[in-house]
């Protein structure tokens, strides 16, 4: 079972006339309504600092995309934790407003790519600097749109002293509570059950108030292609389950990003009911392996529409692709 690759792609690329977009354009955030596409796209211009903004873009047919502002829609705050640029946004929707998961870091993260792998740029800070300082850690915040341009920013939803990147929102609430997906990087060791950063999933009364306990989800699989994993795209109620695509990580995390497909129960998502062994998709294109992530395919958007499940990720930290398949195939193999 594989994802079959758009022939258009990279479907959305740098642009060179916009400043704050001319070096990266990936990672986007999909949502699907009334007949239009809504991208919001992670993108970074050619400074040294590497900041990281988000834009927006639409889409009547979901491969063609069309930039909505020569702007960004949603950026750093000018002095809050998110300073230091925000990147990743998955969307959910609760009502009539659109809730955005995103990653941010205190200060920018330096052009990493030139760096050793896994590094990024240290500040200067007092000895009482909290750890997030100190490491310019990531975390994950919380924003509100109703119309994908004006954002609130609601604040942070993680524990400051944890890498805690990968957070992504059910769509509904589960046995009346709502229920994340996240993946604290520091939560590896015989205390936590696996040996790489891995996928947990835990629930709330408040989309604010995330202080329930923990429970780990899946881990990844020593020696194969998926040795450290995390949540890609927000799940998708399916007939047979909550339809999950991850991102798998071989060699400790140092190594190629392919994507992998599981199945939780409806009622119970903490439970794995189908999960494929095998990845469904890699890095085979030029635009998929020479970027700044050297083979990466990294989802973070995904719609069902007349039975096609359109995936939508970043291609090498530099490009936007989509990749498709039947979702009754996949759903079919996943219960085999």
């Amino acid at each position: 079972m594989k994802l079959i690759k758009c022939t258009k792609n990279p479907i959305l690329s740098p642009n060179l006339e916009n400043s704050w977009e001319n070096l990266v354009v990936c990672n986007p955030g999909v949502w699907y309504e009334e007949g239009v596409f809504y991208m919001l796209y992670r993108a970074a211009g050619n400074d040294e600092d590497h900041y990281i903004r988000i834009g927006l873009a639409t889409s009547e047919d979901g491969i063609n995309f069309i930039r909505q502002s020569n702007q960004p829609v949603f950026g750093p705050s000018e002095d809050g934790p998110d300073m230091g640029g925000i990147e990743d946004p998955r969307i959910v929707k609760f009502g009539n407003e659109f809730y955005v998961t995103y990653a941010y870091r205190p200060y920018p993260p330096g052009q990493y790519w030139t760096f050793e792998h896994d590094v990024i740029r240290i500040p200067e800070t007092g000895p009482c600097a909290p750890l997030v300082l100190k490491e310019n850690i990531a975390n994950s915040g919380l924003a509100v749109t109703t119309d994908f341009k004006k954002f609130k920013r609601l604040g942070r939803i993680t524990r400051t002293n944890l890498d805690d990147r990968d957070v992504i929102l059910f769509p509904e609430k589960i046995n009346g509570k709502y229920a994340m997906l996240h993946r604290p990087k520091q939560w590896v060791g015989y205390q936590y059950g696996c040996e790489y950063p891995s996928i947990w999933i835990r629930y709330s009364d408040d989309l604010m108030v995330w202080d329930e306990k923990s429970i780990l989800l899946m881990t990844g699989k020593k020696g194969t292609w998926e040795e450290k994993i995390g949540g890609s795209t927000p799940p998708l109620k399916t007939k047979k389950g909550w339809l999950i695509i991850y991102h798998g990580v071989e060699n400790g995390g140092n190594g190629f990003y392919r994507v992998g497909a599981a199945l939780l129960d409806l009622n119970d998502p903490t439970k794995v009911i189908g999960r494929l062994e095998d990845w469904i998709m890699e890095p085979e294109h030029k635009y998929e392996i020479e970027g700044f992530y050297k083979g990466c395919v990294f989802p973070t958007g995904n719609v069902i529409i007349n039975e096609t499940l359109y995936i939508y990720y970043g291609a090498a930290d530099k490009y936007i692709g989509l990749a498709t398949c039947n979702i009754n195939q996949l759903l079919d193999t996943l219960i085999k």
